[in-house]
């Protein structure tokens, strides 16, 4: 079934296939940001049976601020889990944003295959790996595989606020600005995307509202950012007229249209 001819549904199954590496995504990636400036935040570790303890390091997968200075992972579960400093007990809304942080990366990567999948891009991925791509359709293959980011990251954002929506507050945040957007592949747009929200939190998730608040403010502005990069894309045609149903959530994807949020 072609991205163009109507409602399809998301299944499951393909769905959760992605949770592993969704959730390797959230306990550890490595990243070192091209457009945003890195900043020392304080990073938050969780000691097993102590509590927490606190130390530094640069937020561009730097250097620790300690003895033996190397790179720094970005550890997002952990600044979850430690927004409240004083409870060593993870929240139910610490759980609820980590469950939907993952569960939209699972259904970007998801629709990400989909895209692949319905296009030339799996073809020459294939070739690519196989040292077999030729050289008069590189050019087709890059501008793809940016148009795959585009999808994927949008994506990512409009089910994170979808699923966040019903837990929002009258507590507002402002986060820093969205910057490390890179459309280079889907890969490097999600783990952009990560590191700024760890960023974010750092910054200004002091309780769990704020923790709330905070991502699902950095969503709507990375789908903000996205639509405006795809009205320069051609290759996105297909699925900006495709509409797709993840049954379990009650989410309707419409191509790079921004979802509204159930209320809570």
């Amino acid at each position: 079934m072609s991205l163009a001819s109507g409602r399809m549904e998301l299944r499951e199954v393909d769905i959760r296939k992605h949770y592993p590496a969704a959730t390797a995504m959230l306990q550890k990636l490595d990243h070192t940001p091209r457009i945003a400036k890195a900043t020392e935040i304080p990073v938050q570790e969780r000691a097993a049976m102590l509590g927490t303890r606190r130390r530094f390091r640069t937020n561009a997968s730097g250097l620790a601020m300690r003895s033996g200075a190397r790179a720094e992972d970005v550890h997002l579960l952990s600044r979850i889990e430690n927004v409240n400093k004083d409870d060593p007990i993870i929240s139910p809304l610490q759980a609820t944003v980590m469950n939907g942080l993952r569960r939209a990366l699972a259904i970007a990567l998801a629709i990400g295959d989909a895209f692949s999948d319905t296009s030339d891009l799996g073809d020459l991925k294939r070739a690519n790996l196989q040292g077999s791509l030729p050289a008069a359709r590189k050019s087709d293959f890059t501008e793809l595989l940016q148009a795959e980011a585009l999808v994927v990251g949008h994506v990512f954002a409009n089910a994170l606020a979808f699923l966040l929506g019903p837990h929002e507050t009258d507590v507002s945040a402002k986060p820093g600005g969205v910057e490390e957007v890179l459309t280079d592949n889907a890969r490097l747009i999600l783990h952009g995307a990560l590191w700024e929200i760890d960023r974010d939190i750092a910054a200004h998730a002091d309780d769990d509202a704020q923790l709330v608040a905070t991502v699902a403010g950095f969503a709507e502005e990375l789908m903000t950012k996205l639509e405006l990069r795809a009205q320069t894309s051609t290759r996105i045609a297909a699925f900006a007229s495709a509409s797709w149903r993840v049954e379990a959530d009650g989410f309707i994807i419409c191509g790079l249209t921004k979802r509204p949020r159930p209320n809570g």
